[in-house]
Parts: structure tokens; C-alpha cells; sequence
């Protein structure tokens, strides 16, 4: 498997490093000391690379876009194919080696900071699973190592390196994002993007949990489940979520009344929907709308 034409990948490899004196003032930085980078790189086609640690002082996110690899710790062993993710974290001991016929092609970046823990979790990272997440090849996470290498451009200009600690921790939270997707897509279970494309194309209809199952080909037991796995709400909830989040948009755009966004949402009654709204966002439709016109 190759990444799409569409995102042509560099021809040569980088690697770069953020010297001492710039790692001293990210970890005191309060912008950066909870995350930042410490080294990071993209290899093409990475013929022969390899690497095993017994001692492991920083945390690791290997990205493979082509080609496959192979990694180890001490529970696991693997292959890294196109699309997934190897994180490896502080005082993890490990093994990884590009694949001899089909050597991978990587982005990475080595990380530290008082919250990478943290950080570890949220992509799902747990000593009893293997550290391997699908991800999927995706053009924004692409986009997000490419703009984190720009650092080593700026000849170590600190604010350079707070705006590339802060990069990094998108790029983390988007990954984050980018496998819930990839999980919801994998096999036995359905299409998220899709499915909430199909509850946005009917805002304005009174969805029951029937009918979202039934889109998503599945019993409503176990579409209610991995739904709120997937994305922490259950399909109700995130339905109902949706539906303030476009009443907002409308009161923020338009000249629609409280009643006629209400109607437009599929609710009969005015007052119900601005029951939800305030359970929802935390103020009337009317207070929100006068709160964003002032």
C-alpha cells in the first residue's frame, strides 16, 4: 500500500534535534513544559534502518506511510504496516527495523514534558495492549510532521520551538482523532464519518436509535455501544449535540426566531427546544443570541 498521489512525499530524508540549551528552556517554558519535542525526522524508504534501546529516556511516535517495519518490547512483537502507529513510551525497552523487501517509510519525533503521560493515554497507549494503532495514511497528520520539521529552518528561535511544542500537541490530539475514525471504520463496525454525515443530513428530523442502527447495519445493542466507544456520547446524545451545535449557527447567521430555529430542528414546541438548548450550551437561545450580536 502507498500513500495517494495526492501527497507526494519528500524525496530525501531529514533528521533533526533540538540541542540542549533549547530543551533546558522547554521544560521550564509554561507554554511547552508539559510537551515538547526533542528530535524528530522523516525517512524514506528506510532501507537497512534499525534501532533496539535497553534504556529509553524520552517517548517515541514512529508514523509509517509506506512500505512496513517490525518492532518489539518486552510483550510484544509486530509488524508496522502502512497507516499505523508505534508509540513507544519513557523507559519502554525496544526493538524496530525497517522490513528488508519493503523498508518503510516514517515520520517520527521523539517527545518529553511533565504531561506526556497523559498525552500516552489519550492515544489509548496501556502496558497490556501492544503499542500498534490504525490511523490510517492521512494527509493532516502528514501535514502535521512536515510543519514540525520547519523548526530546524528558524536557526533555534524560541518562539520557533513554543509554536512547534504546540504543533506537536495537536498533531497528537489530531491522531487521536484520526484512529477513532480508523477504528470505526475497520472491519465489523461501521463507518463514523459517514453515519455522522447522515445524522447532519438530518438535522432537522427527530432520529430514533432504530433508525441509526438501521443506517449503520447493525443490532441497536451493539451500534449503541461501539458508538459511545468511539466517540464518548451515546448516538442519542451526540445527535442532540449536533443539533444545538447547528441552533447556535443558526442564531449566530440568521434572522430565524427562537420558534423558527426551534422548527427547523424538527421541534414542535418552542419551549422544549429551548429547555435543551440551556441543558446544552448553557444559556437561552435568546441570551446566546444576544450575547454574540453585542
Amino acid at each position: 500500500m502507498s500513500a495517494p498521489s495526492k501527497w507526494p512525499l519528500p524525496e530525501h530524508g531529514t533528521r533533526f534535534l533540538t540541542p540542549a540549551f533549547m530543551l533546558n528552556k522547554l521544560a521550564r517554558h509554561p507554554l511547552t513544559r508539559e510537551c515538547y519535542p526533542t528530535a524528530m525526522g522523516f525517512y524514506p524508504a528506510a532501507s537497512a534502518h534499525r534501532m533496539q534501546r535497553s534504556r529509553h529516556d524520552d517517548n517515541l511516535l514512529i508514523y509509517c506511510v509506506q512500505g512496513k517495519g517490525h518492532a518489539s518490547t518486552h510483550n510484544w512483537r509486530g509488524v508496522i504496516a502502512p497507516g499505523e502507529a508505534l508509540l513507544l513510551p519513557q523507559s519502554v525497552a525496544h526493538h524496530y527495523e525497517a522490513d528488508p523487501d519493503e523498508p518503510w517509510t516514517i515520520y517520527w519525533v521523539h517527545f518529553q514534558g511533565s504531561s506526556t503521560a497523559i498525552f500516552n493515554q489519550y492515544l489509548g497507549y496501556r502496558e497490556d495492549r501492544h503499542p500498534v494503532a490504525l490511523v490510517g495514511v492521512s494527509p493532516q497528520l502528514i501535514a502535521h510532521f512536515r510543519g514540525l520539521l520547519e523548526v530546524r529552518r528558524t536557526g533555534y528561535s524560541t518562539r520557533s520551538f513554543i509554536n512547534a511544542a504546540n504543533q506537536l500537541r495537536h498533531l497528537l490530539t489530531q491522531m487521536a482523532l484520526e484512529m477513532r475514525g480508523a477504528q470505526a471504520n475497520s472491519q465489523h463496525s461501521f463507518n463514523l464519518e459517514a453515519l455522522q454525515s447522515f445524522m447532519l443530513e438530518h438535522i432537522g428530523q427527530p432520529l430514533d436509535l432504530d433508525t441509526l442502527a438501521t443506517a449503520a447495519r447493525l443490532s441497536k445493542y451493539h451500534f449503541a455501544n461501539k458508538y459511545k466507544a468511539l466517540t464518548g456520547y451515546s448516538p442519542i446524545r451526540h445527535f442532540l449535540n449536533m443539533k444545538m451545535e447547528h441552533a447556535c449557527y443558526l442564531l449566530d447567521t440568521g434572522n430565524l426566531s427562537v420558534q423558527g430555529v426551534a422548527a427547523a430542528l424538527g421541534y414542535d414546541d418552542p419551549l422544549y427546544f429551548s429547555r435543551l438548548f440551556k441543558k446544552t450550551i448553557g444559556m437561552s437561545p435568546r441570551a446566546y443570541r444576544s450575547s454574540v450580536r453585542k
